[in-house]
């Protein structure tokens, strides 16, 4: 079987400081303050490994191995776990990383409320799959939606296009993502964890000749047009199935209602309305 591999990379911060420069970062590109990252997960297709039966056959119907990643506002990786087997949800992976045990017993050094801009919980950004949390924001289910709701529900998704990005120009650049990787199973982890760590030095080092902008997904603010990045033509890295029922504690509610009201007084941006 093929063995988990967790890293924190070199971009990932371990300071209230560092913390900050990276919410900055979000604040500045995506008008989302005290935002820590945005995660998400990825289905690699891999060849079966011998004897394994349906162990990492996913809901798609293939062989995959699961990677799931924290991205910067950069585009760049600063956590990566991959190895589980296909058949886990992103929710259920998610809880196994060592980052989200650290995030739950509060070792994460997170800057605290009165170190934020308006006092609201420093967080990152997931999708349905993920459980709502202190720390953890994601939009609300589609329906029976407000229009507070749905501005939230844009701006969430705004900032967590990063990630998707990142994903997309991973496989863009790194053609082995559009195979199915078959090689010895103890050696797929080390290589897509190997491609995660080039994407950074490729985005840091030449950003432009590895992924230019039109590369990436960016907005018309004119003609409220979002605009699709070019990695979007191609077929990608599957995405990991959605547990709407993941909704996650009372806290994370509580903070995801502040984030809304925020959204929509002090934090509201002049153009989000037509785009919600």
């Amino acid at each position: 079987m093929l063995m988990q591999i967790f890293l924190f990379l070199s971009q990932f911060p371990s300071t209230e400081n560092e913390r900050l420069a990276v919410a900055a970062d979000f604040e500045g590109y995506w008008n989302f303050p005290n935002c820590g990252g945005a995660i998400d997960g990825k289905h690699v297709r891999i060849s079966s490994p011998a004897g394994s039966g349906s162990y990492y056959h996913n809901y798609k119907g293939f062989k995959s191995v699961i990677l799931m990643a924290i991205v910067n506002a950069n585009y760049e990786f600063m956590m990566v776990d991959v190895g589980r087997n296909g058949r886990m949800s992103d929710g259920g992976v998610f809880q196994t990383t060592t980052f989200c045990k650290k995030l739950h017993r509060h070792e994460l050094n997170l800057p605290s409320a009165d170190m934020n801009k308006e006092g609201l919980n420093f967080v990152f950004l997931g999708d349905d799959a993920f459980a709502l949390h202190e720390n953890l924001l994601k939009p609300f289910a589609l329906r029976d939606l407000t229009i507070e709701k749905r501005i939230f529900n844009y701006r969430v998704s705004r900032a967590r296009r990063v990630v998707e990005n990142a994903f997309g120009i991973l496989a863009n650049r790194f053609r082995i993502f559009h195979t199915t990787i078959n090689m010895s199973p103890n050696k797929i982890d080390v290589v897509v964890l190997a491609c995660c760590i080039l994407h950074n030095v490729l985005r840091q080092k030449n950003k432009g000749g590895y992924s230019p902008t039109t590369m990436v997904d960016r907005e018309d603010i004119e003609s409220r047009q979002l605009i699709p990045g070019s990695w979007r033509n191609e077929e990608q890295l599957t995405p990991l199935q959605a547990n709407l029922n993941n909704t996650g504690q009372a806290g994370g509610k509580q903070n995801r209602d502040k984030y809304v009201t925020y959204f929509n007084t002090t934090g509201a941006v002049p153009w989000q309305n037509d785009m919600a």
